[in-house]
């Protein structure tokens, strides 16, 4: 009888190092096969003296929209040539949402294996988008880790008082189809409005008139901005929808006080909340009330403004998508920007399918001067339209349009505008002489057009009245602009003018430039970040659009 303890015999051990080895050749291929998604941890995350100081609750729950690549990219790119070159065929012959996705959207199959993906982890779908680009997902942050493997971690913001939330390392995903992004794994940057100063009306001196505007205290308001940009001009916006994007709600009694106060005509509010956001006004509602009002003041015979709302820490995805989806406004706004966030390829994508669709969106170029280094999104893509701004003069009480100056203050404060880091000159800057403007003949350059910045009168804040700049005011005035474009599109039965960029930079070059645009080559106060602007005539109404050559530092 053998007394020595069980061992195991040669076979034994074998089958055991087979089993482990197939296990473990499982797990690398699992984990080799996994789609890893760059580019989700914020560069301060990455610095040495940036650590971790706890990690998010694993109760927590993030909302997240999980961004898919359009098919037939080069095919589309050709499209939109066509489609605003005015010798093709297709010039002017937009798609409609239906018809953008049968040809460019993610697949029925790629979309529903996103939904099964998500459903698998754990995560709770809260919202399918018709153009298939995005699902919106929620779900706690143990499920999150879990599915993306990565850990969510809290960091102190090295620019401000508060603490961040992030991933620390890039997400990836078990799953073959492909994914471009999933937005929403940090907070280390939040969407700020591009207004640098709200002065209220009482702190001013009672002779403050500087620029002459018909408003308290001159400022600007109401029918200057017609008697401006579009005296004499019959048409008010009738049948047009301005949509205008926001991280704020607004007072209604603030915008029929401004209409009231302006003589203007009630136009009617429609307000779309996404990301969970109730809708009540924050301390960012002087930006919403600000592109609502000079939206009316300049375009008072709108069929209706959507206003696109979420939450502080709302998802531009969400909200681009939703404006691009809906398609019921042409002409829009946004005077929003993420400080240090760069160049995003879900947002291209929907750029491009507003251009497909013929949607305008106009976007505050920035109120810091010339831009160094990254630009925050989105104040260089390719895609939409960047509006500066100016100072404008006129003759007493809002007149008559006498001059305007590149919106300069000094000290770093005014127009926004340079050369991109991130993407490469677009065919229609080709034609503008960039080495006069100082521009790059490499690189995009901003912004295009201008319009008014400063010294606007605006209604806030539950009854406050102020006195605000920022190339905020430019970017809905221009959206308003284009609404008066485009109803005289629509009552010739044209098309709308769509992307106007192309017909933007041939205008400048074309032999009624002097008509149709006011040149403006000076600032108020003369610094290196002084830059050209251009600004609509009343003539550019029979043109397709308006112009702001790109001028930089």
């Amino acid at each position: 009888m053998n007394n020595q303890p069980n061992e195991p015999n040669a076979l034994t051990k074998r089958l055991v190092a087979c089993a482990l080895c197939l296990l473990l050749s499982t797990t690398l291929n699992s984990a080799a096969d996994r789609q890893v998604l760059r580019g989700h941890m914020p560069a301060a995350v990455r610095e040495p003296n940036v650590q971790p100081t706890a990690r998010l609750s694993a109760t927590n729950e993030l909302r997240l929209a999980i961004g898919l690549p359009l098919r037939n990219p080069a095919a589309l790119t050709a499209l939109l040539a066509q489609l605003y070159d005015p010798t093709s065929p297709q010039y002017h012959q937009y798609l409609t949402v239906e018809e953008f996705t049968e040809r460019f959207g993610p697949t029925k199959d790629d979309y529903e294996a996103v939904i099964a993906f998500a459903g698998a982890q754990g995560l709770k779908v809260t919202a399918r988008h018709p153009n298939r680009l995005l699902l919106d997902v929620s779900g706690s942050v143990a499920d999150i880790e879990r599915a993306l493997h990565l850990t969510l971690r809290l960091y102190q913001h090295p620019q401000e008082a508060r603490i961040f939330y992030a991933p620390d390392a890039d997400p990836s995903l078990d799953l073959q189809v492909p994914v471009l992004s999933v937005s929403g794994l940090n907070d280390y940057s939040v969407p700020r409005p591009r207004i640098v100063k709200a002065t209220p009306l009482g702190e001013l001196k009672s002779s403050f008139r500087p620029w002459q505007g018909s408003g308290l205290n001159g400022t600007y308001m109401g029918q200057d901005f017609r008697q401006a940009y579009a005296p004499n001009v019959a048409l008010t916006g009738a049948g047009q929808t301005v949509g205008l994007l926001e991280f704020d709600g607004f007072y209604a009694k603030d915008i029929i006080d401004y209409e009231q106060l302006a003589g203007l005509p009630r136009v009617r509010l429609r307000t779309v909340t996404l990301d969970g956001f109730n809708g009540k006004p924050g301390p960012n509602n002087v930006e919403v009330a600000l592109d609502i009002e000079v939206a009316i003041a300049l375009a008072p015979g709108l069929s209706q403004i959507i206003v696109y709302e979420a939450g502080p820490f709302g998802n531009w995805h969400d909200l681009l998508n939703q404006m691009a989806t809906d398609n019921q406004a042409k002409q829009l706004s946004c005077s929003w920007y993420s400080p240090g966030a760069g160049p995003d390829p879900v947002a291209d994508q929907i750029f491009q399918q507003m251009a497909a669709q013929g949607q305008s969106f106009l976007n505050a170029s920035g109120d810091y001067d010339a831009y160094t280094g990254l630009i925050s999104f989105p104040g260089d893509n390719p895609y939409i339209t960047q509006v500066g701004g100016t100072t404008l003069s006129m003759t007493t009480n809002g007149g008559a349009y006498v001059s305007e100056t590149v919106w300069n203050w000094g000290n770093g404060i005014g127009s926004g505008g340079g050369i991109s880091t991130s993407y490469s000159l677009p065919s229609w800057q080709n034609s503008i002489n960039l080495g006069a403007s100082h521009g790059s003949a490499k690189r995009r350059n901003v912004p295009d057009v201008a319009m008014t910045a400063d010294n606007i009168f605006v209604v806030a804040n539950n009854g406050q009245q102020l006195n605000v700049a920022g190339t905020s005011c430019a970017a809905p005035l221009w959206a308003a602009f284009m609404a008066l474009v485009n109803q005289q599109a629509m009552t010739a039965s044209k098309p709308p003018a769509g992307f106007i960029n192309p017909a933007v930079y041939a205008l400048g070059t074309g032999p009624n430039f002097e008509i149709a645009f006011h040149d403006t080559t000076a600032a108020i106060t003369p610094t290196p970040a002084a830059r050209r602007s251009f600004s609509p005539s009343p003539a550019t109404i029979s043109a397709p659009a308006g112009v702001r050559r790109p001028v930089n530092s």
